[in-house]
Order: C-alpha cells, then structure tokens, then sequence
C-alpha cells in the first residue's frame, strides 16, 4: 500500500512563500491533491493535478498564489505557495486518488502557520 509524507511545513510571515512537497513510497499513477484542515474547520480542497502532470485545478482561495507540480520520476507532489495569509494557517495533506476526486490515500500532513 503506498505511503504518502508531506514536508516542507513552518512558520512564514503573512506575504511570504513556502514550498510543500508530498513523497510517495512508490511510483504511482495517481491523480493527486492537497488538502488542508485549519483549526475548528472542515478539511477543504486546495489543489489538484491529473497523472501527467499538465492538467491542474484550484481552490478560488488559492488561485493565482498557489501552483501544483508534480514530478513522477522522484514519485513527488509540490504545492509552491505564494503571498501566504494568516487564513492559510493549516494542517496541509496531499492525498492520492486511482478515480478523480475519490482520494483513497492521504499522508499525515505538514503544518504551515503564517503569522500576520
């Protein structure tokens, strides 16, 4: 069963980047997301890409800061983040998917808090 670890979490100030990358324990064709769970709230959709890489899709809160990439060779899903906001504070998951949309494989998370 693959694994999924996410890293590249912390601390940033409000309008600064960070770059979150998702490893799998092994090569998969998956479609891929992120996801993140803030505080008291429901986990909600961040971003997604398709197996090869060259279709993506966004959150509107997202759009335009964050980009999704993934390189199948090194089996790994980034997120680069852009102008972070406070609201973007979260726990962020990346989850795998054999059918788009039925994500069956979801790593631990990494922690990203900005501060404003």
């Amino acid at each position: 069963q693959v694994q999924l670890v996410e890293s590249g979490g912390g601390l940033v100030q409000a309008g600064g980047s960070l770059r979150l990358s998702c490893v799998a324990s092994v090569r998969t064709s998956y479609v891929m997301g992120w996801f993140r769970r803030a505080p008291g709230k429901e986990r909600e959709f961040v971003a997604f890409i398709n197996r090869g890489g060259d279709s993506t899709y966004y959150a509107d809160s997202v759009k335009g800061r964050f980009t999704i990439s993934r390189d199948n060779a090194k089996n790994t899903v980034y997120l680069q983040m852009f102008s972070l906001k406070p609201e973007g504070s979260a726990v962020y998951y990346c989850a795998g998917a054999v059918v788009p949309a039925l994500y069956d494989y979801w790593g631990r998370g990494t922690q990203v808090t900005v501060s404003s």
